[in-house]
């Protein structure tokens, strides 16, 4: 059975990052497979701290309005597609 991103649900590729839910900054151990685009998106839209308080669960992140259109975007690209994640604005 191919693995999926926990995050976009696409099927991994070759490179899989793994993500705590909650950073390990502020105590976190539970991680989750994703794209190193997806991580890489995740920590350029969210300080350590909004992650640990608002968005600890897959849904959570999945709800916020960005990463749903970041995961739009995404959709039909290969596994293994990555283009340098633009630098947002932390929240």
């Amino acid at each position: 059975m191919e693995q999926r991103c926990a995050l976009c649900d696409r099927i991994l590729g070759e490179k899989i990052e793994m993500h705590h839910l909650v950073p390990k900054s502020q105590g976190g151990k539970e991680t989750v497979p994703l794209h190193p685009i997806c991580h890489r998106k995740i920590h350029t839209t969210f300080k350590e701290k909004t992650l640990a308080r608002n968005f600890a669960t897959i849904d959570c992140l999945r709800n916020d309005q960005e990463i749903q259109r970041f995961i739009a975007w995404l959709e039909g690209k290969p596994p293994d597609f990555f283009k340098r994640t633009s630098q947002t604005q932390k929240r």
